[in-house]
């Protein structure tokens, strides 16, 4: 059956559409924090549909609310008022901690990045980006020409005159080698650097943690000091919280907070995790630059009221049972049962990430070569020991990715790190 759904995928989707696995599989139920497939195949599911079941699978409270909504109304888009939508833009605003918050809900998180884009160019009157390297921001033809990651970028037309900054990988690049405080500085050298070559740009755009990338980051307080000189020209700061928010890293209930000397962002995106698999994504932005649109503009989808009920109930779900809380003293084992791991596996270069966001990086032995063979023969061989993991890295890195539903308990963290154990073991 799993064949022939294979060879009905390949006959009508596109070449570039990729799959995992080199038998790959079909999930067709979940419950917590654990899949089943088409074969009846049992797994741990260490990536939540790209950080996007986030709380759990099957969450009864989700399921409820999608369920009691579907028999009222699913949609009708916002020319209409929406209370559901209202109200979780009230409290996304509230925990935003962006002042005089306004919310505008998109489908994906290309398209909340999309908008932010929209927003900081109109707002500032300049089409040029300042963009992390190693970063990912969407697929669409804006987010495209400004993600600085050579594997997920088609084509090199954009709309945009991108910029790359230095800062989103900690230990790798002409920097690696320096402290914390020195790199910082070293970064925001480089940073008046290229503001000393062009016209103002609009904003940076950035990742806390850089999800794509394999999870790596510059060290807490880099984009406190980057807004520092970014505000010397009224230049933009816009944190793409698609992966990082909702309390995943654990230690912060945004990414943005490691670096929240100099303030909150200007402009915050999410999507992912917030509708628990629905389809939600938004922008955050002070109202005078979500107001600077001077034309009319609606969403046909987002916002749309099944989706909202799924993200007010799975919100409420997260804080009222601490699932930060749970992400970073979980996650905080996990993370040191996987560098214990890693003192005896030579293709282990680094353990990295903070919460239920950790990364694995792959290498040669004795190298800081790439090994992606290697990497996906631990997919491989951790889906054959009944655990689901992601893959990811930049510029010749490869890296596993893990990022569990963060109601993960510590029984299920021991046994996802020794299967994940013997996997790489293996390689």
């Amino acid at each position: 059956m799993t064949k022939d759904l294979l060879g009905r995928h390949r006959a009508v989707m596109p070449d570039w559409l990729a799959l995992y696995y080199e038998e790959p599989l079909e999930i067709t139920h979940g419950e917590g924090r654990h899949v089943w497939d088409a074969e009846g195949n049992r797994y741990l599911d260490f990536f939540g549909g790209i950080l996007t079941t986030m709380t759990a699978h099957a969450l009864p409270e989700v399921t409820k609310a999608v369920s009691e909504q579907a028999g009222r109304i699913i949609h009708s888009s916002t020319l209409y008022l929406n209370r559901p939508m209202v109200e979780l833009a009230e409290r996304i605003a509230q925990l935003s901690g962006i002042p005089d918050a306004r919310v505008f809900f998109t489908t994906s998180g290309t398209e909340a990045n999309d908008t932010a884009l929209l927003l900081a160019t109109t707002h500032r009157r300049s089409n040029t980006i300042l963009a992390m390297r190693n970063s990912y921001h969407g697929r669409s033809f804006s987010a495209v020409g400004i993600t600085g990651n050579r594997g997920w970028s088609p084509t090199s037309l954009s709309p945009l005159q991108t910029l790359y900054v230095h800062g989103g990988v900690r230990t790798r690049g002409p920097y690696a080698h320096l402290s914390d405080e020195d790199f910082i500085a070293a970064c925001v050298e480089d940073l008046r650097d290229i503001l000393g070559h062009t016209r103002p740009p609009a904003a940076l755009i950035a990742e806390p943690v850089q999800g794509v990338g394999g999870f790596t980051s510059g060290p807490d307080g880099l984009y406190a000091a980057f807004r520092e000189v970014l505000a010397e020209q009224g230049i933009l700061w816009i944190a793409d919280e698609v992966q990082t928010g909702w309390g995943r890293t654990g230690d912060h209930f945004w990414g943005w907070q490691a670096h929240a000397r100099s303030g909150p962002p200007d402009i915050l995106t999410f999507a992912k995790g917030i509708g628990n698999g629905m389809s939600i994504g938004g922008v955050v932005a002070r109202a005078d630059i979500m107001n600077c649109l001077d034309s009319n503009s609606i969403s046909t989808f987002g916002g749309t009221q099944i989706t909202m009920a799924a993200g007010l109930a799975n919100l409420s779900y997260l804080l009222e049972h601490d699932l930060q809380g749970n992400a970073r003293r979980v996650g905080g084992l996990l993370v040191e049962r996987l560098r214990a791991v890693a003192t005896h596996v030579p293709h282990v270069r680094e353990v990295r990430g903070r919460g239920l966001m950790l990364g694995v990086e792959i290498t040669r032995p004795g190298t800081d070569e790439a090994d992606p063979a290697a990497a996906s023969a631990v997919l491989e061989a951790a889906r054959e020991g009944g655990l689901l993991i992601g893959k990811g890295g930049g510029h010749n890195t490869t890296s596993l990715r893990i990022a569990p539903p963060l109601s993960l308990t510590v029984a299920e963290a021991e046994e996802g790190a020794a299967i994940l154990e013997s996997a790489l073991r293996s390689i």
